[in-house]
């Protein structure tokens, strides 16, 4: 799996990126300079979907692009991880025009912090980047239901706005071998996508093996995520993977700086 360096500038963000905004016929689209790049890590599949064969990507300029598909599908690439702000990320390929993203980031504060900022729904609006709003539209044990609009500066002025609807599944706190972990998963209901879902998981480390729950290293965390995405017949996933990788990135090093403000 190769390797590819995100961009540095986002010009949107989402704690749970959103699809591709539908336009009015007096707005603005998207240009291949608003699209951006990506890198990747090495990652587990998640437990519930098949393990993809390995997938290479070439990076214009502005535009990151599936590269020719080899003959032998047999044939894997070498696995690259680079870091850009304390972000990996990978791209997998799932078939034609679905993709797995997976990320990562270290983070010097507790689990309960992180996960306490995650799950403040309505707050996260006043952090992440390019989101405009996120309400809470329903909450139930360990559920809750969101509407996101992120929006974006094209130029002169003009703006547009993407929105999508989310349903997250909180999950309980699991006591590992080298530390405890939570997660969240997500799943968006109404989109773009004929597939749009994965989670967050947030693992505090132990001080060392077979340690007490009451034993875990302070300050170190890592907070993961996965999504699995597959938009609609009329949008090819190479226009917005590069995209999407830089919201992630973006989004993972927000959290982080929430996190870590004290």
């Amino acid at each position: 799996m190769r390797a590819i360096p995100v961009s540095s500038e986002s010009h949107s963000a989402f704690l749970f990126p959103q699809p591709p905004p539908s336009f009015s016929s007096n707005s603005v689209p998207i240009t291949h300079s608003s699209l951006f790049f990506f890198h990747p890590f090495h990652f587990k599949p998640h437990h519930s979907l098949s393990t993809p064969k390995p997938f290479s990507f070439k990076c214009t300029p502005f535009l990151c692009t599936a590269a020719s598909e080899p003959d032998h599908v047999g044939v894997e690439e070498s696995e690259d991880s680079l870091v850009e702000d304390g972000v990996c990320i990978e791209v997998t390929k799932l078939d034609k025009n679905s993709r797995r993203i997976e990320s990562r980031i270290s983070i010097e504060a507790s689990l309960s912090s992180i996960w306490n900022i995650l799950t403040d729904y309505e707050r996260l609006a006043d952090f992440i980047p390019g989101l405009a709003v996120s309400q809470l539209l329903q909450k139930g044990d360990n559920y809750a239901r969101l509407l996101q609009i992120g929006q974006q500066n094209i130029a002169f002025g003009i703006k547009f706005n993407a929105k999508g609807i989310v349903d997250c599944y909180e999950k309980e706190l699991e006591t590992l071998p080298t530390g405890i972990k939570r997660e969240i998963e997500f799943k968006m209901i109404e989109g773009d996508f004929q597939l749009f879902e994965g989670k967050w998981s947030i693992l505090q480390h132990f001080n060392s093996e077979n340690c007490e729950p009451s034993q875990v290293r302070q300050g170190s965390t890592t907070l993961s995520y996965v999504v699995d995405v597959k938009p609609k017949l009329w949008l090819p996933i190479r226009l917005i993977e590069g995209r999407l990788c830089n919201e992630i990135k973006t989004n993972l090093v927000s959290v982080r700086n929430e996190a870590q403000k004290e």
